[in-house]
């Protein structure tokens, strides 16, 4: 009888994540990037019932760890589709309510626009930082930062990739950040101590972010200020623009500065947003409810997609909503990596291959790269960025006190490899949120999310020069 205490090798632990990754690369290049995400949850579901057919075949498992494997990502990950029908709310009522146009109006007037990639990237920091949410950041300011850059002339894929700078930056480095307090707290770490300590690869990543923005700005054709004014009088003619309006994300943020729990703040915030469309926007109000009357009108904004007439084809496609219909994909993806995740934790899989990477380290860079390679290894396979934090962390705990090193250097580790990362990758629960609520495709922004996938990068290179690495601390 096999013994099913024992880990499965490595070659068979990287089959599924081999055969996911060639399927997911052979939809991108027969069908395109744009038709991974109609595939992918199917994939992940096909992969999630192999893995279960590869482990029961060549290294059974007790039903009990699988139990507890699948048990462990849906802990992680299903708390996270009720905020998801929120933020589709939240987009739906913000946009035909007038909030998120007023905020398109005024930085049309406001913005330069050779400067707009680099203040809509340090907006989005400031906001997220403040807030503790990237996605709170994109579903809101974020994407009246994309109906601005649209106007503009910029291509989506880019203005996305400051956004998505941005907000992560601000996510990653905000005392309010759930990733940051879930960081810190797996390893054991003081919260403003990690805080502190993030900032040696956090601020030169985001520096080179923002002259790289800078530079796009600056050799990028603008649009002719004459169609920037034609825009502004439709937005004018359409919706009626007031500061007042305003209040809106304010009370948003005041509300998570508070630390009022996420879902009672996304639902005041779809509230807000519907009192906005009664009371300042009665004639769009009175345009949709005038074939379904009011309540189905209102059922009609929130769950399907919603279309107003504008007279301009860029703005009605700008002003246009898809509600919690448009977020169906995502959910199922967020469900059927659940799976996917939970069989690998379960059949020992996941837990074969980090234990292979860590084997035999003993140097610091080689310690920090095998630690960063591995999180965005967890975090590609288990598609959540909170299961992916706990798994790694707890893994090289030990480790890093074996060999002398500081854990606030494990808990940074972790934060670049994995909460940035998690954005870039399709299949994962923020890869999937943020390319459905900004309208581009994940593999569409990914080049332009140049803080994302430079702080990997910038972790392993601090620690081969040594840069602030102290080692023997035992308090911080």
């Amino acid at each position: 009888m096999r013994n099913r205490n024992v880990l499965p090798s490595v070659k068979l632990s990287i089959v599924p994540i081999v055969l996911l990754i060639v399927i997911i690369l052979g939809i991108m290049m027969i069908l395109g990037a744009d038709n991974v995400l109609n595939y992918s949850s199917y994939v992940l579901f096909a992969m999630a019932v192999f893995t279960l057919i590869l482990s029961r075949i060549f290294h059974p498992c007790r039903w009990l760890l699988l139990r507890k494997g699948i048990g462990e990502s849906a802990g992680q990950i299903l708390p996270a589709i009720p905020i998801l029908i929120l933020i589709s709310t939240i987009s739906a009522t913000w946009m035909l309510g007038g909030i998120v146009p007023t905020i398109i109006d005024f930085g049309l007037r406001v913005l330069n626009p050779k400067t707009f990639l680099v203040m809509a990237c340090l907006v989005c920091s400031v906001i997220s930082v403040l807030v503790g949410s990237s996605w709170t950041t994109c579903a809101t300011i974020g994407v009246a930062f994309m109906g601005i850059g649209a106007v503009l002339g910029y291509n989506p894929a880019c203005t996305a990739g400051a956004v998505i700078s941005g907000a992560y930056f601000g996510d990653k480095i905000s005392p309010l950040s759930d990733t940051t307090i879930l960081a810190s707290s797996t390893v054991g770490v003081n919260l403003f101590s990690h805080v502190k300590y993030l900032m040696v690869t956090t601020l030169p990543s985001l520096t080179i972010a923002l002259i790289v923005f800078a530079v796009i700005g600056f050799t990028t054709d603008i649009t002719d200020s004459i169609e920037t004014n034609e825009m502004l009088l439709q937005l004018d003619a359409t919706f009626h623009i007031s500061p007042w309006l305003l209040l809106a994300p304010v009370i948003t943020c005041a509300l998570i500065v508070m630390r009022v729990k996420v879902l009672i703040t996304l639902c005041i915030s779809t509230l807000v947003g519907l009192a906005s469309l009664f009371l300042a926007q009665p004639h769009i109000f009175a345009q949709l409810s005038a074939e379904s009357g009011a309540v189905m009108a209102v059922v009609k904004l929130l769950c399907t997609g919603t279309m107003i007439e504008t007279g301009n084809e860029m703005l009605n496609n700008l002003v246009s909503t898809s509600g919690i219909e448009g977020m169906i994909e995502t959910i199922k993806l967020v469900l059927c990596a659940m799976l996917f995740g939970g069989t690998l934790l379960g059949t020992g899989m996941l837990s074969s291959i980090t234990h292979a990477l860590s084997r035999r380290l003993s140097g610091l860079r080689k310690v920090v790269s095998t630690t960063v390679a591995t999180g965005l290894t967890v975090n590609a396979c288990t598609g959540d960025q909170y299961l992916s934090l706990i798994i790694v962390g707890n893994l090289y705990k030990n480790l890093y006190a074996k060999c002398g090193l500081e854990p606030r250097l494990l808990s940074r580790s972790l934060e670049d490899s994995i909460s940035v990362t998690s954005v870039l990758i399709p299949w994962n629960s923020c890869g999937m949120t943020q390319s459905t609520v900004l309208g581009v495709s994940t593999f569409h922004y990914l080049p332009y999310c140049v803080f994302n996938y430079l702080c990997p990068i910038m972790s392993i290179a601090v620690a081969a020069i040594g840069l602030k690495i102290y080692r023997n601390i035992n308090s911080l």
